[in-house]
């Protein structure tokens, strides 16, 4: 489910893909509200029923390694907290 530039989600306008793997896609977009570049990484609905995944995936915005501007969804497009 490749977004092609210009797609918007919210507020964000996608850019370009940055990569792809087993958890999802990244893709640079831009935060039209603060008018700055941010990450997003979007679980594929085929992964929306693995809970093993589910659970995985919003922690990894919160890892040491998350930049503050990265903005993780899953699949209902909710961001969790």
């Amino acid at each position: 489910m490749t977004l092609p530039a210009g797609t918007k989600l919210g507020p964000y306008e996608i850019q370009s893909l940055l990569g792809a793997g087993g958890m999802g896609e990244v893709y640079r977009a831009r935060d039209t509200r603060l008018q700055r570049t941010v990450a997003i990484k979007i679980l594929p609905e085929s992964l929306s029923s693995d809970r093993d995944r589910l659970e995985r995936f919003p922690m990894e915005n919160s890892s040491p390694t998350a930049s503050r501007s990265r903005l993780t969804r899953d699949p209902s497009g909710r961001t969790p907290n």
